[in-house]
């Protein structure tokens, strides 16, 4: 998609000073723009790809530069370069699934179900981060738990969770290693679980995050947070999930 120019400017001239201001080099900048334009259809399968010479004046950026970013997409299977012929697109990238976050209590709790889950933390905590505990009615202490979450061997949401201690004590800690937590909650409090909560946000990958689940520092991520009230009014349950941002799906039926 073609933006229009601001301020004055050109496009081109925007968008030359985006990969300038970036630490990530501009080449693998570049990639990934060629990259998503070919996810996208604007360089359809089987398409002559501009010339070489038009995209570096496109993007202002020397041409062997564009060569190093053709150079990427080529080692990945995308283009194809015949000589006194051009570049063609070869295929397009495969899809990783997403995971769809849901919206809905009966679907929430078979979201996680089939992942391949992770502990990495197991902690006994007196107090919530106040980020998560919201200035809601607390418990006497929690057990917190990071642990890491994958399909078919690709990670997709590091989750840190706070479980109210005592419903922790009710089940053997090995329940807790491998098993939906959501699930685990219906089953320990399904008749006094109160009112539920979760917020959307967009953030970025810090280096811990990032070496987690596999991702660039700084990729975009998508935080859920989410809380769980007894009927009395405690908060029984909160955490924070963070989502590979090409792994996720958001889909909302608009009545």
């Amino acid at each position: 998609m073609e933006l229009p120019s601001t301020g004055g400017q050109s496009a081109d001239a925007d968008t030359e000073g985006v990969l300038k201001r970036s630490r990530v080099a501009i080449y693998l900048q570049l990639a990934e723009l060629f990259r998503n334009r070919i996810i996208s259809g604007h360089w359809p399968v089987d398409s002559q790809i501009p010339r070489i010479e038009d995209l570096a004046d496109e993007f202002g950026v020397a041409r062997g530069t564009i060569r190093q970013a053709f150079d990427t997409l080529e080692n990945e299977g995308l283009v194809e370069r015949k000589r006194a012929k051009g570049s063609f697109v070869r295929r397009r990238p495969a899809q990783a699934p997403a995971h769809a976050l849901e919206m809905d209590w009966a679907q929430l709790l078979e979201a996680h179900l089939g992942s391949q889950i992770t502990t990495l933390v197991q902690a006994h905590l007196a107090e919530l981060p106040d980020v998560l505990g919201r200035g809601l009615p607390p418990v006497a202490a929690y057990r917190r738990m990071v642990r890491l979450h994958r399909r078919d061997g690709e990670p997709f949401l590091l989750g840190t969770s706070f479980l109210d201690d005592r419903l922790y004590r009710q089940l053997p800690p090995e329940r807790f290693e491998k098993e939906a937590l959501l699930y685990l909650l219906q089953e320990l409090a399904g008749n006094d679980l109160g009112q539920a909560q979760q917020v959307l946000t967009i953030a970025t990958a810090d280096v811990d995050t990032a070496r987690h689940l596999d991702i660039s520092v700084n990729a975009p991520v998508a935080v859920m947070r989410r809380s769980v009230l007894s009927r009395a009014g405690e908060l029984i349950y909160a955490s924070e999930g963070l989502y590979r941002g090409d792994r996720v799906m958001l889909e909302i039926a608009l009545r």
